[in-house]
């Protein structure tokens, strides 16, 4: 942003070396297209810096759930086996009664 605000200060110069309006100047070609670049360069940095905060915001969130404790996957297969189907209660209640015997 910096190359074109110079270009837009040795324009501008010039044109004051010349004596040219102020009307005139605002109405310039040059300018105009110094001006749209520097809006445009305004509006592409800004962007980046968007992107890039929310990165930094992704890599805490990351580091921060890397940081919290595992949960083991034993709980996780015990509730599973004492969450037994109907089916499967019959057939051990079949298997205990036979043994039994």
């Amino acid at each position: 942003m910096g190359y074109w605000e110079e270009q837009l200060n040795q324009r501008l110069a010039l044109l004051a070396e010349k004596d040219v309006a102020p009307e005139k100047i605002a109405k310039d070609s040059e300018i105009k297209k110094i001006r749209a670049k520097i809006r445009e360069t305004r509006d592409r940095l800004g962007a980046i810096e968007e992107k890039e905060k929310k990165l930094e915001k992704m890599v805490k969130a990351k580091a921060e759930k890397a940081a919290m404790p595992k949960k083991s996957k034993k709980k996780k297969k015990e509730e599973e086996t004492s969450a037994e189907s109907k089916r499967q209660q019959k057939k051990k209640k079949k298997k205990e009664k036979k043994s039994k015997d």
